[in-house]
């Protein structure tokens, strides 16, 4: 039987219990017992100016917990809530997501909101965060263009610099000051990046707290997720600055006589990704049949390089080698083993594919500074590594790949993001696939027989599951 408001003779709720304190009326409601210790829990709320108020509330908080709707009223703090949320999802997501997050949370998240009732957080306090974080939400300062004026001020009054001094300027490290004084010499001029935060990083934030926010209307501390309808800032489209055949043909040669130009020809000739590059198993790799298994990663995380699994599961792939390929991999780990039997101490076994003399496998910041100082070592425009992999995938397409075949082969989630990406500097997508030799053959200058030995890539190896 259900109690109906009134003032006297009500029926008695199980679980509900108005009372008057002073002037004002209160109500009790008994909640779910704790997830844990499976202790009573209870939520009490006040100052109601009658009985009927209070039993009203009262009644709609319990039509809410039966319906599992129900919000306890609480003081919990951001802060207090985000510690907690951290420890829920630790297990859960990759090492590199969760230091992101914790970096994010760290840096702007908390220092702005960390003291504000999560109960209290809306789309509109959202949204005003959102502003202070493109306009302001830089909290370090721009490291690089105070050394390079310290360096131009020095340069112009005749006095030499040391990496030393730009470290001390900085406030970083040698190794920092010394690439940053080569960055100097060479010309490379610093830009300004300003106090506010690029639109990319800022919708990072924003759909972290989505995340997060949305476990909190799981766990019923609020009611709502706020981060839902957040305007979130527009992120222009980035054109990379790529090479053609010819650019990338010459950087392959300048890299010829590096440790690792297997690692650079496979950069160039199958689009991998750095981390993907890092992270290369040995036993991935195949050479009688001229495929390579594209499993695991290498990142950086908070400076050290960690081992994880593929960025996803489109990421996860076998891809066919082309010849020229197949025989540079074949030297290097010729290389290897002779390396492994001539090192004296104990040769640690990783397990990968680029290693150091002494077994230690490469660190994919390393790859990029290898990267970088090939790149003017061959005289040839200033680009990311990434663009690499932007470049192998337009000349591919430009020569009459697939683009499905090229999606696929490099990686890519989808068709649609290829196709986005690359396709407005093709014409006509009928034309048949290329072979990975025929685009190889592009990059080297190389003209291709018809009787050569070439692995097909319009068909990738079957895996097995």
């Amino acid at each position: 039987m259900t109690a109906e408001p009134g003032r006297r003779g009500r029926l008695a709720v199980p679980g509900i219990t108005v009372y008057q304190r002073g002037k004002t009326w209160s109500y009790r409601v008994d909640l779910d017992p704790h997830p844990l210790t499976g202790k009573r829990q209870r939520e009490n709320r006040g100052g109601f100016a009658t009985d009927d108020e209070a039993w009203s509330e009262a009644l709609k908080a319990r039509g809410e917990l039966e319906a599992g709707r129900h919000v306890k009223r609480s003081r919990r703090k951001v802060r207090q809530f985000v510690a907690e949320w951290l420890a829920a999802i630790e297990p859960a997501v990759k090492r590199s997501t969760y230091v992101n997050y914790v970096d994010y949370l760290d840096a702007y998240v908390l220092p702005v909101l960390g003291d504000r009732r999560l109960q209290d957080i809306t789309v509109t306090v959202l949204n005003t965060f959102s502003r202070h974080l493109l306009e302001n939400g830089r909290r370090k300062t721009n490291t690089n263009l105070t050394m390079y004026a310290y360096w131009a001020r020095q340069t112009r009054a005749d006095r030499p610099v040391t990496a030393a001094e730009l470290a001390e300027v900085g406030k970083t490290t040698i190794h920092a000051g010394r690439a940053a004084l080569g960055r100097y010499r060479r010309g490379r001029v610093p830009r300004d990046i300003g106090t506010g935060l690029a639109p990319k990083t800022v919708r990072n934030v924003l759909n972290m707290l989505h995340k997060a926010f949305g476990d909190a209307v799981v766990w019923r501390y609020i009611e709502i997720n706020p981060a839902e309808h957040v305007v979130k800032p527009r992120v222009g489209r980035h054109r990379p600055t790529t090479w053609d055949a010819v650019q990338l043909g010459t950087w392959v040669r300048a890299a010829d006589v590096d440790r690792f130009r297997a690692l650079w020809m496979l950069a160039a000739t199958t689009g991998m990704r750095r981390s993907e590059l890092a992270g290369i198993d040995r036993d991935g790799l195949d050479l009688d049949a001229a495929t390579l298994v594209i499993a695991d990663t290498r990142v950086v995380v908070g400076g050290k390089a960690i081992d994880e699994d593929g960025k996803s599961d489109s990421g996860r792939r076998m891809i066919a080698l082309d010849a020229p390929t197949v025989a540079i991999l074949r030297e290097h780990l010729t290389m290897l083993d002779r390396e492994r039997e001539s090192w004296s101490g104990d040769y640690p076994d990783h397990g990968k594919l680029f290693v150091y003399e002494d077994g230690r496998p490469i660190h994919p910041d390393t790859i990029t500074r290898r990267f970088n100082r090939l790149v003017d070592r061959a005289g040839l425009p200033r680009i990311r590594l990434h663009d690499v992999r932007h470049s192998y995938a337009t000349v591919s397409i430009d020569a009459g790949a697939n683009p499905k075949v090229v999606s696929e082969r490099i990686g890519h989630a989808s068709l649609a993001f290829t196709l986005a990406t690359y396709v407005q500097r093709t014409g006509d997508l009928t034309r048949e696939a290329t072979t990975a030799t025929t685009v190889t053959n592009l990059i080297l200058g190389r003209e291709e027989t018809k009787d050569s030995d070439v692995t097909d890539d319009t068909k990738e190896p079957e895996e097995e599951d």
